[in-house]
């Protein structure tokens, strides 16, 4: 800001106070910050297999999509089993389309990052035909959204909404946690978590051990699709409560990858930097407002996050491959040496 000509201290003040100022402010973060730890936790199970799953954003569609869908084609289901129905379905959707790469990857050895980016687009204008062509009439309020899903299928809780001043939070945040909770007791306690682990560090040797790295492969990337799913549900039933046209794909997908690479792949940090991402967004929207500070500087603020963290990730790349080369030589001239010691003592 300072190179700009802004002040700093006024533009930070802002945004805290835009974020954290009241609880109305308080309950719009929370709620910016529910498909972001989402969509960071199925980045971070895929990472962890050795992937990196872009699709993030076309998966938390097609969960967005069906929940709504299903939200509005069965509106006469009592709540109880509407809403475990809407989100199931979600869910499914997010993991169907990531496992269509991850099958893809398992058996055919193709690029997950090409299949991904490709079918972000498939699934980005498949939701516009949806919504056009597939719906029924009595479901849409025009011809590029639907109509608001019923009481009974929304996962907005009155209570929360009430002490948060009608903000956007929703029943969306529990789900996330409970996320958090169940994925790091997968990855670190459980037979699956250490096979996707191996499978992440050496896929050759998972098969020598005994692990299926194709099934490896496959289980962690529909993990990865349900998580994001989950986040379009959130989306769908929580932040919107409707379902409505898309002009490109979700900003949630590419801003959760960040946030899981900012939190380490952790449950405790992709927490954290959700909510450090939500505060830059929400409160950069009062910063022009009450600093001056144009809204663009924040997502300057995000991308050098971002560069920061790559640069990181870069660097300790580079150093473990110079480490590694250093071992190899070291144990190449251990060799030699010993060579050389045993071709003498044979001579003498």
């Amino acid at each position: 800001m300072l190179v700009f000509g802004y002040d700093p201290i006024a533009g930070y003040t802002s945004m805290i106070r835009s974020s954290l100022g009241t609880t109305r402010t308080i309950g719009e973060t929370v709620s910016q910050a529910t498909p972001l730890i989402l969509t960071a936790l199925g980045f971070s199970v895929a990472n962890s297999a050795g992937f990196f799953n872009i699709g993030l954003s076309g998966q938390a569609l097609c969960g967005w999509v069906a929940s709504v869908w299903v939200a509005l084609a069965f509106n006469s289901l009592p709540a109880i089993v509407l809403i475990p129905l809407a989100i199931f379905v979600g869910a499914l959707a997010g993991a169907f389309a990531a496992a269509i790469p991850g099958v893809l990857r398992a058996y055919f050895g193709t690029s997950e990052v090409i299949v991904t980016i490709m079918l972000n687009y498939i699934f980005l204008y498949l939701s516009t035909y949806i919504v056009h062509n597939s719906m029924a009439k009595s479901m849409l309020s025009s011809k590029d959204s639907t109509i608001q899903v019923g009481s009974h299928a929304s996962l907005r809780i009155s209570a929360l909404s009430d002490w948060t001043m009608n903000s956007s939070i929703n029943g969306g945040i529990i789900i996330a946690c409970i996320a958090l909770f169940l994925m790091w007791f997968v990855m670190k306690k459980t037979t699956l978590g250490f096979e996707i682990r191996s499978v992440g560090l050496n896929p050759f040797a998972s098969d020598y051990a005994g692990i299926s790295s194709k099934r490896t492969i496959i289980v962690s990337m529909i993990l990865s699709g349900a998580l994001a799913g989950l986040a379009g549900v959130v989306q769908g039933l929580g932040t919107y409560q409707n379902f409505f046209v898309q002009g490109g794909s979700l900003s949630i997908g590419f801003d959760g990858m960040a946030v899981s690479l900012l939190g380490a792949g952790s449950a405790v940090g992709i927490f954290f930097s959700a909510i450090l991402f939500s505060i830059l967004k929400v409160g950069g929207l009062g910063m022009p407002l009450d600093a001056g500070v144009p809204f663009e500087l924040v997502n300057i603020v995000i991308a050098s996050i971002i560069f920061f963290v790559g640069v990181n990730y870069l660097i300790r790349l580079l150093l473990t491959r110079k480490k590694r080369r250093e071992i190899v030589a070291q144990v190449d001239s251990q060799s030699r040496e010993d060579g050389q010691n045993k071709q003498e003592g044979g001579i003498l």
